[in-house]
């Protein structure tokens, strides 16, 4: 993750997670696949091997996504008492479709955020 801010100018780390592009010189694609990191970016060569956002993207986008249709449906339930058969229609291809999407958009913002921010697992200094 060493980065020589000579040749890379800074970037901002949530437009570049959002477009799914390189962490380092915002041009390469962060992603080879839905939701898949590529093995490091065609433009700049930096190494995706510290791409690690764990399940940091599936909880965020669970509460997020959650409150929203949760708080939807309540509201749907209580102003107008419709069917149970319509609250499936409507809720169910709702929750796929913003899910799927924010999932994308959030894994590469904490991906980007990551490498931005220098983040990498504990390590136990043993010299003392």
């Amino acid at each position: 993750m060493n980065e020589d801010k000579a040749i890379w100018p800074p970037i901002a780390p949530v437009q570049a997670g959002l477009a799914g592009r390189c962490p380092r010189c915002g041009e390469g694609r962060l992603f080879c696949g839905f939701l898949t990191v590529g093995k490091g970016c065609g433009n700049c060569g930096l190494d995706y091997s510290y791409a690690d956002a764990g399940d940091g993207p599936a909880v965020f986008v669970i509460l997020i996504i959650g409150f929203i249709v949760v708080g939807l449906a309540l509201w749907t339930e209580v102003s107008f008492n419709p069917p149970l058969w319509l609250h499936f229609v409507l809720w169910v291809p709702l929750v796929l479709i913003l899910c799927l999407t924010a999932l994308r958009l959030i894994k590469g913002v904490l991906l980007t955020l990551q490498y931005r921010n220098k983040a990498a697992e504990g390590r136990l200094d043993e010299g003392q």
